[in-house]
Parts: structure tokens; sequence; C-alpha cells
């Protein structure tokens, strides 16, 4: 007997902050990837689809993204299209951020 099937996985990529086109509140949305694969004896061998997704995180929207486009949103980390409202990233060590003495 062969036992064979399909089992989907779900990869978080990024998170990014956007403006939702649904709510159009600006909020952060996950890009995500989701990849079905053919499974033997329930072990995973090939891919079968592939599709990358936002989630907004305010409404829980959720839109399919090409592959080029969602590339694009990492490399850059901007949204399709869309206002980013950008992220705070701290300062590395060894950098002063503004007027503190102690640093």
């Amino acid at each position: 007997m062969i036992i064979f099937g399909t089992k989907g996985y779900v990869y978080q990529l990024a998170m990014l902050t956007l403006v939702c086109g649904n709510c159009g509140n600006p909020a952060a949305h996950s890009l995500r990837k989701h990849v079905t694969k053919f499974t033997l004896f329930f072990v995973p061998l090939l891919p079968i689809s592939t599709s990358y997704r936002t989630q907004c995180t305010f409404c829980g929207t959720e839109h399919k993204v090409p592959k080029d486009q969602a590339d694009g949103m990492i490399a850059q980390g901007t949204g399709t299209g869309q206002q980013n409202q950008g992220a705070y990233a701290p300062p590395q060590q060894g950098q002063s951020h503004g007027n503190n003495p102690y640093q």
C-alpha cells in the first residue's frame, strides 16, 4: 500500500508597516509564504504550489502578492504602492543617537 497526499507550510518572511488597503490604518502587515508539498509516506518531497500573501494585523484582511513584488518588499522594506510608515531601528553599538552625553 502506498500512502500519499499533500501538506501545507506557512513561512513568515517579514513584518512591514504599511497602510492597509481595506481599513486605511497604518498597521503592521505580515508577509507570508504559503507552500503546498506532495508527501509520500508522510515525507514532504516536492513543492506543488507557492503563493505569497500579506495580512493586516489591524483588520485581518489578507491579500495575495506576486513573487517578484514580495521579493521587492523584503529587499526594500516598503509596501506595494502603499505608504510606508517606516519602522524604528535602534542605533548600532558605537553610534551616537541624539545629544546623550552618556553614550
